[in-house]
């Protein structure tokens, strides 16, 4: 009795997995509904989780001018056999006060005596590669000593070496190169000193070579590569939190990240000490990735640039400091001078220092935002000030105003109505949510009001435990619940006019916070899930939307499927987007009403995995990604099966 009961539950099984009707949708090619702007999918750049120095900034020395509170974190003194030698550190206190301390080296006779910099969990280089090692230096009337240059592996190891004799009694730029002889994910540098007399040592600094587009003091290439394969519409920069700092002392400032690299003035990154189970007591912010790196990567990439500018709040979280309304103006002269800097004649004296900086040209600022996740009538207060002056002087240029930090609390409610009733601009939601709410929110932007301002979801990632405890992972789970998700978005496309995943990057042994897009370790990095989820919103845009219903409605969690519509001009395609959001196949039939002609090719691009808790991994990092195959239109009809938990992208020939 129970063999037949078995078998009868598996024929049921098979009937209803493979015998149901097939689900008729309906996209309507011929209407269009609503333009998609160039910047609807884009990236949000915060220095969280090592992503700046550390990580995208490819400077391999940590605390390289001695600035950390403890000048000589990351640096380990040096004694081999007999060993003179000493060493000391000083301040030039006022006389440069963005850049006070160095370090003074006396009397290492024998050679034997020197520093060695840890670097960010170790230097990541590999064989046969060139290294540029620089240093700022003076030498002591008299002084002989030379500086020995070596790379060293893990194991203690010399993998590259270099010399630089004595030079000048003035503060001078030394530069040399050489190759590493092996790949090592945890190298360290070392500098030894030679000779009678002293040199004065500053701005330790070693690059590869082979940055993005291979300039100087660059960009760490291979995750530059993964944002331009995103063919993101805008950046958002610097951040998130660290914009607005754990008290205005610590805020960003956007002027003392820009001029000469060893100028700029370091400071304590905000999520040094946030979280106690992940404190990361040596990360800083040297700012060699400063507001013009920011938009020159926005330039390289094809992405529009959006910078966030402190609203004179501090972090509400935090020490929830304040600047009086009546001491803003310096805050408000920031945002006109940034405008300035990006888009001002080189005649003026922003304008000026961009192009000395090496770009003459406009980086062409069309959107600016003030605060990052601000609330309460003190935000509203104080944005009133930045909105009269920005615009009386630049009415183009679009305002981003905070709804804070939740999508549906009192905070949003109040934030909400009062700038729609000022007319704002954009309104940049936030939502760090599970994959259930990303699912049963799909629709959410249906029935806002149209002639209202815009959105921009500007940081949103699926949470499956809890926010942040690590514990958080980017699975499939979390990325499918996304995808589904943006699908909402985009059909409602004539109000959301941007939306990026956040955070963007994490490195493997320096992360405070999870889920993140891109992860990387010293030499290697792979997307998420969610990355590839993201990429293939972006790589198929289109311009603008067109119906696709299931019994008349929009498909936003009927039967568990989500979809959206969309058609590029460019390639005169239609794309269709669609999630089955649950553990079995499902077959639907494409009725393509509008199609000239009745036959016509496609291709079809997909995610999906058994096991919703996949994710990728350094060891595995094709676990869940993009999938390829040719598919065919027959009869003005294009007839798929979903797999279970999929993500399907159609390109159909119009």
């Amino acid at each position: 009795m129970k063999q037949i009961t078995l078998i009868a539950l598996f024929l049921a099984l098979v009937f209803f997995t493979f015998g149901q009707p097939s689900k008729n949708i309906i996209v309507k090619i011929d209407q269009h509904k609503a333009d998609i702007k160039q910047t609807m999918w884009g990236i949000f750049f915060e220095d969280i989780n090592l992503a700046a120095d550390g990580g995208i900034y490819a400077e391999l020395v940590k605390n390289r001018s001695f600035e950390f509170t403890t000048p000589m974190m990351g640096w380990k003194e040096q004694r081999k056999g007999v060993a003179g030698g000493s060493l000391w550190v000083l301040n030039r206190g006022t006389a440069n006060q963005n850049n006070p301390r160095y370090i003074r080296v006396q009397n290492a006779l024998s050679g034997n005596y020197g520093i060695t910099n840890e670097g960010f969990r170790g230097m990541g280089v590999m064989k046969d590669k060139q290294y540029d090692f620089s240093v700022w230096a003076r030498w002591a009337k008299g002084s002989e000593v030379k500086l020995r240059i070596e790379l060293v592996n893990a194991k203690g190891e010399v993998i590259g070496s270099a010399k630089l004799s004595t030079g000048s009694g003035e503060w001078k730029k030394y530069s040399v190169s050489f190759l590493s002889s092996a790949t090592d994910p945890k190298a360290q540098l070392s500098v030894w000193f030679e000779g009678k007399g002293s040199v004065d040592i500053d701005m330790i600094s070693l690059f590869p070579k082979d940055t993005w587009k291979n300039r100087p003091g660059g960009l760490r290439a291979d995750l530059v590569q993964l944002l331009a394969d995103l063919k993101p519409g805008f950046i958002r920069f610097p951040g998130g939190c660290i914009v607005e700092g754990r008290d205005l002392a610590n805020r960003y400032q956007w002027k003392k990240t820009v001029g000469k690299v060893e100028d700029r003035e370091l400071i304590i990154n905000r999520w040094n000490t946030e979280f106690a189970n992940r404190s990361t007591p040596d990360y800083f912010q040297s700012f060699g990735l400063g507001f013009y790196e920011y938009f020159l990567l926005a330039e390289d990439i094809g992405a529009s640039p959006l910078p966030i500018l402190n609203c004179g709040m501090a972090c509400q979280f935090n020490t929830a400091e304040l600047v009086p309304t009546d001491q803003l103006d310096p805050y408000v002269q920031d945002a006109l001078d940034l405008i300035e800097f990006a888009n001002g004649s080189t005649q003026t004296k922003w304008g000026r220092l961009r192009a000395a900086m090496g770009h003459p040209s406009p980086f062409n600022l069309k959107m600016m935002g003030v605060g990052n996740e601000q609330w309460g009538p003190q935000y509203i207060e104080r944005f009133t000030y930045f909105a009269k002056a920005i615009k009386q002087k630049y009415p183009s240029i679009q305002l981003i105003n905070s709804v804070g930090p939740n999508p549906d609390d009192d905070r949003f409610r109040f934030l909400n109505d009062t700038l729609r009733k000022m007319n704002a601009d954009i309104l940049d939601e936030h939502y760090y949510k599970s994959p259930e709410w990303f699912l049963q929110n799909a629709k959410r932007y249906d029935d806002y009001d149209r002639k209202g301002p815009k959105i921009f979801a500007g940081e949103y990632a699926a949470h499956s435990v809890g926010i942040p405890n690590g514990k958080t992972k980017n699975n499939w789970r979390s990325a499918l619940a996304e995808a589904a998700f943006m699908t909402g978005l985009e059909r409602n496309a004539d109000v959301v006019n941007m939306a990026s995943y956040a955070p963007l990057f994490a490195h493997i042994d320096g992360w405070q916070w999870t889920p993140d897009l891109i992860w990387f370790d010293n030499l290697q990095s792979y997307g998420s899930p969610n990355y590839y989820v993201q990429k293939l919103y972006s790589n198929n845009r289109g311009n603008y939307t067109v119906p696709i219903e299931m019994n008349g409605n929009v498909i936003a969690g009927q039967d568990s499927l989500y979809a959206s519509a969309s058609v590029d001009k460019t390639t005169n395609e239609l794309i269709i987007k669609i999630a089955n959001t649950i553990g079995r196949e499902q077959s639907v039939s494409f009725n393509l009403d509008g199609l000239k002609g009745m036959d016509a090719k496609a291709t079809l691009t997909y995610l999906r995995s058994d096991d919703l808790n996949d994710v990728n991994s350094f060891e595995k990092p094709t676990t869940v990604v993009p999938m390829n195959k040719e598919v065919i239109v027959k009869n003005k009809i294009l007839n798929a099966t979903l797999l279970p938990n999929s993500f399907f992208v159609f390109r159909i020939k119009l």
